[in-house]
């Protein structure tokens, strides 16, 4: 459901003068907060082994057990009052600054080695932590060599002898012990792509497109993912250049062009839906969403779900076929509303689709298609509430949509908190992206992105065409956004499950633990997968959080009204 970007979440002003901070290696220092941490003490889900929801205290008696891992807990939002947040600007606003949880250890950083020690060598110089799971041999993760790559960065711009020609061949045994002369080079490419994006911080453009050129040399879309990630993101920066030096500029045909991208998101086509076949982690939270619905609504002959992200039905269906097949209570009517902003005949066509599906598998089923062109305009009156259906609503991948539009995104939340439901199952992208600054940004898509490179350089052909579309349709488009883009420009807003906490709250959302039906969900899904092994599931709060080799990647919450 892709709704008009027409509000400014941030005066244009306001990100610009955050825009150039320095590109300080502090940020890159405390990226630990963002992936997966350090490895002490570290407990990391994946097939086969699904977290505790429960642990015995030692006399027999259950109490809840720690959630996920160290970052996790490191990067909550401390509770405040909500009378702190006389709008929403203040609660989306850079949610989970690096630094913010940090300066207090500033002097405790000042050697770069020790910094170093803490951030990058409990990964590298663990094995099993280290390598990527192939047949081929031990290969290093993508992960980790983006943070031997932010070694290098670090070790860089802490010697002042050296200039931008030395930089790219200066050795640094200790990154490089082991390594072959493939990882050595990718290794290489990121390190540059930092330095070249802490000279654009620095307003030292030309200094930056010599290192982007020798990026772009090493780089290409059809190459490894180190080599994918650093050509869109060497891509991004340049466009960030030119719009710095006025070689180009923000247009309405440019907006355009961003909001048929969050239109593309939101509307999946054939490929999308290909990529969503060949993906486990996907899969994974799509089974586990409806089964959280399921038990939201469970007890119930008479279901109605309000859908916020209809698509073309693929989760209805699973919905369907778990209804039907509940042995205490069978499912005598299900309805589905459909909401959305646009694309009045997909959503029909969808409607038609499972109405076909429903009599196939003989449910009793109608369908409700809700189209508004302004969410303001969207009510109550449109749901078609019967009080003797248990009412639950489904929102996958929608809601960051709307961050930009803050009077859209309350009037929603208000219509849905009056429609009383029993359950709101909420799936989102588990990582912030949307801070004012650049740096913040830069780094933590860069860990984002390389995980999804990663994922799918996994999961599907190297010279299958539908991945090289995914990633330059959606990745690159997405990256040039989180780098290259301001104002109502950057429509990829993504903001961390701490930060919906606090937004939930004040609807009176209270959180809902997810069954252990969710988890075995998700861990039956990726066992059909070769490459399930490295989906990760990470309970964060009485959320799930879902990640490949240990980066976030989406969260899956359920959430009841008071």
């Amino acid at each position: 459901m892709a709704f008009r970007l027409i509000n400014l979440w941030f005066p244009e002003n306001f990100e610009k003068s955050n825009e150039m901070s320095s590109f300080d290696t502090l940020i890159f220092r405390s990226i630990h907060n963002y992936s997966k941490g350090v490895v002490e003490n570290q407990e990391i889900y994946s097939r086969g082994k699904l977290p505790l929801l429960y642990e015995e205290d030692g006399s027999g008696n259950k109490s809840k057990a720690p959630s996920g891992l160290p970052f996790l807990a490191q990067n909550q939002v401390e509770d405040e009052p909500l009378k702190k947040f006389h709008g929403l600007d203040a609660l989306f606003l850079d949610s989970t600054s690096p630094l913010r949880s940090y300066e207090h250890k500033m002097q405790e950083l000042a050697d770069i080695e020790s910094q170093y020690s803490e951030l990058i060598k409990p990964r590298t110089q663990n094995h099993e932590e280290a390598v990527r799971y192939e047949a081929g041999g031990p290969k290093i993760s993508t992960d980790a060599l983006i943070r031997l790559g932010g070694e290098r960065f670090i070790q860089s711009c802490s010697s002042t002898s050296l200039n931008d020609s030395s930089m790219s061949s200066h050795p640094y045994g200790s990154s490089f012990s082991g390594l072959s002369d493939q990882e050595i080079e990718d290794v290489q490419l990121i390190e540059n792509l930092l330095l070249s994006a802490e000279k654009v911080t620095q307003q030292q453009f030309e200094r930056s497109i010599k290192l982007l050129d020798w990026c772009d040399d090493l780089s290409s879309s059809s190459g490894n993912p180190i080599k994918r990630l650093v050509y869109y993101f060497s891509k991004a920066l340049r466009e960030k250049i030119d719009k710095e030096t006025g070689r180009i500029s923000f247009t309405e045909l440019r907006k355009s062009l961003a909001d048929d991208f969050a239109g593309r998101m939101m509307h999946p086509n054939s490929i999308s839906l290909m990529i969503y076949e060949k993906s486990p982690l996907y899969q994974a939270g799509n089974f586990s969403g409806i089964q959280a619905l399921v038990d939201g609504v469970s007890g119930s002959k008479k279901v109605h779900v309000i859908d916020l992200s209809i698509k073309q039905g693929v989760h209805s269906t699973i919905l369907m076929q778990a209804l039907v097949s509940q042995p205490n209570c069978p499912i005598e009517h299900l309805k589905i509303t459909a909401v959305a902003a646009n694309s009045k005949q997909l959503i029909e066509q969808t409607g038609e689709r499972l109405k076909s599906f429903a009599k196939s598998i003989n449910l009793s089923f109608s369908f409700n298609p809700v189209i508004v062109e302004d969410l303001l305009d969207f009510n109550k009156d449109l749901l078609e509430l019967d009080p003797d259906e248990a009412l639950g609503v489904y929102s996958a991948f929608t809601l960051w949509t709307l961050i930009s539009q803050q009077d859209r995104l309350e009037s929603l939340m208000k219509v849905i908190k009056s429609s009383n439901p029993r359950v709101m199952v909420v799936s989102e992208v588990a990582v912030n992206l949307n801070s004012p600054n650049f740096v913040n940004r830069f780094i933590e898509g860069l860990f984002y992105y390389g995980a999804l490179f990663d994922a799918l350089e996994e999961s599907m052909d190297h010279e299958d065409e539908n991945r090289f579309i995914t990633e330059s349709m959606y990745f690159g488009t997405g990256i040039k956004c989180i780098v290259a883009s301001d104002g109502a420009e950057r429509v990829i807003r993504h903001v961390s499950i701490d930060v919906w906490r606090k937004f939930f709250a004040r609807f009176g959302m209270k959180e809902v633990e997810l069954s252990m039906s969710c988890l075995y969900q998700a861990n039956l899904v990726v066992e059909k997968f070769s490459c399930g092994s490295h989906c990760t599931f990470d309970r964060d709060g009485d959320s799930l959080v879902m990640g490949w080799k240990g980066t976030p990647i989406m969260s899956l919450s359920a959430w009841s009204f008071s």
